[in-house]
């Protein structure tokens, strides 16, 4: 069995459960999930291979959409509350997987934990530094010590964790002055790579970027937090990382956790804007690379980042107004 997710027609950097969301959505447009089956988080796991947490999200997100609903039983009713369940059991054909017995995949520990440690940890983040329990963290999640530790270093790796002096796990503050720093940095280095990537990014994928965007400001706010970020990751992570110069990339790689933190508030704890909050901002960007006018594209990348600050600040203010900060079991 493959150790890699292998959903059709999501990229392996996607989050699993919006892996799973996106092959729910498929199986539901194609009609090969019949309306009304009662979707239950054990079945859904048993086949795919993972654990109910990120099935468990993945639901969450659908319902959000309004493409199941929850009813007066266990799991959730696909097509939306107005349908009559339909209980009968699920087989991989239903979700566009053939018949094979096998799950999709035996997930890597650290994926079935790491998108709800990751929202914790980051609402946690715009209230101050906390400390964290790497073994209450495995033991609140049920899963062995090396998994909480790897989802650690992956956050470590974003900025939104580290060590102190004693080697304990610490949360890093998001605070309103490391947000300006962070986004300081990000407008010097960011038009530099883009300059550098324009060089190797090909026309073809600059045209289905902005294609991406057109299609979703047409649809928006009818967008889905996960179908945002990756919108986010097309500019900020696929094309910027093309830049050829490994310092500037690494150095911006520390800078992801402000990308982190609108993927987690933007729709949730903050609302949606009444516009969208950076689809033309990214389209002026990749619009100028399209008329190979890259001094162009570095300014309106510079313009964008600077109003990106302010909105992150905002949002973050309104999170302090509206959610209290996180009581998490695994805190130190």
């Amino acid at each position: 069995m493959s150790t890699e997710f292998s959903l059709p027609g999501t990229p392996a950097s996607t989050p699993l459960y919006a892996r799973i969301a996106d092959l729910l959505r498929q199986a539901l447009a194609s009609g090969a999930l019949p309306p009304g089956m009662v979707l239950l988080e054990g079945p859904l796991s048993e086949l795919l291979g993972v654990t109910r947490n990120p099935v468990r999200q993945a639901l969450r997100e659908l319902e959000s959409e309004g493409l199941v609903a929850r009813f007066d039983g266990r799991g959730m009713l696909a097509g939306g509350a107005s349908e009559t369940p339909l209980r009968q059991s699920l087989t991989p054909g239903m979700l566009g997987l053939g018949d094979e017995s096998e799950p999709v995949r035996k997930a890597q520990g650290w994926e079935h934990i790491y998108h709800a440690v990751e929202h914790d940890v980051v609402h946690l983040s715009v209230f101050g530094a906390y400390r964290l329990n790497e073994v209450e963290l495995a033991r609140h999640f049920g899963v062995g010590r090396t998994a909480a530790r790897d989802v650690l270093l992956r956050l470590e790796g974003l900025g939104l964790v580290g060590k102190d002096e004693r080697q304990r796990w610490i949360v890093t503050p998001l605070d309103e002055r490391r947000i300006r720093n962070l986004y300081q940095l990000r407008w010097l280095l960011e038009p530099a790579a883009l300059a550098g990537a324009a060089a190797d990014v090909s026309a073809e994928d600059i045209a289905a970027m902005a294609q991406r965007l057109r299609r979703a400001k047409a649809r928006y706010p009818r967008l889905t937090r996960a179908e945002l970020d990756e919108l986010e990751h097309d500019l900020h992570v696929a094309l910027i990382g093309r830049c050829p110069n490994d310092s500037i990339v690494e150095s911006l790689q520390r800078t992801r956790c402000i990308l982190t933190l609108s993927k987690h508030v933007l729709g949730a704890a903050a609302p949606m804007p009444n516009e969208d909050p950076f689809m033309q901002e990214h389209l002026d960007v990749l619009e100028a690379l399209a008329r190979g006018e890259t001094g162009q594209a570095q300014e309106a990348l510079r313009r964008h980042l600077e109003a990106s600050c302010l909105k992150i600040v905002e949002r973050v203010g309104l999170i302090h107004e509206r959610v209290p900060a996180p009581r998490l079991p695994y805190l130190a």
